[in-house]
């Protein structure tokens, strides 16, 4: 069975969370689906998280939002990237960073994050494409499945009103 990871660029939290809330309704597995974006634009509140067992709380300007997804989503980090900055991961992705950084995969001018999504076979200009996306502020909602799935996810993120919806056939 073919792996495929669909993956879709979008302005605003609202958005994403509109996606992943469809995606939900459309009986996807949770634990499938990654999503990464910036939360420390604020001037009046402290931006922080923490993960006390099973409850995790957020502030800062987007805590509801990261907070809400906690429920929904397997597996989260906050991380520092360089070149990309302060980041919040949920899902599949966090393990997929972690482990580049554990095998020293981060190599090739390829961020930590570059280099996860490199390491499932998505190709470095869209690798690109998706720093970019992150660095300006936009949230990437992230499925992972069969082709089957993958179609349907990209039906479903375009209707969120998803950029640069692309699928990709990843390694096992």
């Amino acid at each position: 069975m073919a792996k495929n990871v669909t993956v879709g660029v979008f302005e605003t939290h609202e958005q994403a969370e509109t996606a992943i809330k469809e995606l939900q309704r459309s009986h996807f597995d949770m634990q499938q689906l990654s999503i990464i974006g910036k939360d420390y634009n604020t001037e009046e509140q402290v931006v922080g998280y923490y993960n006390t067992g099973d409850r995790v709380k957020f502030w800062g300007k987007l805590g509801a939002f990261w907070g809400g997804l906690f429920g929904l989503l397997f597996g989260s980090a906050f991380l520092v990237i360089p070149g990309i900055g302060q980041v919040l991961v949920f899902g599949p992705l966090v393990g997929w960073i972690i482990a580049a950084l554990e095998s020293a995969l981060v190599t090739g001018g390829l961020s930590a994050f570059g280099a996860a999504l490199f390491s499932v076979g998505i190709p470095n200009d869209s690798i690109v494409k998706y720093e970019k996306a992150v660095k300006a502020n936009k949230f990437l909602v992230i499925v992972h499945g069969t082709e089957e799935n993958a179609e349907n996810a990209r039906e479903i993120l375009h209707a969120a009103s998803g950029q640069d919806i692309d699928v990709h056939d990843v390694k096992d």
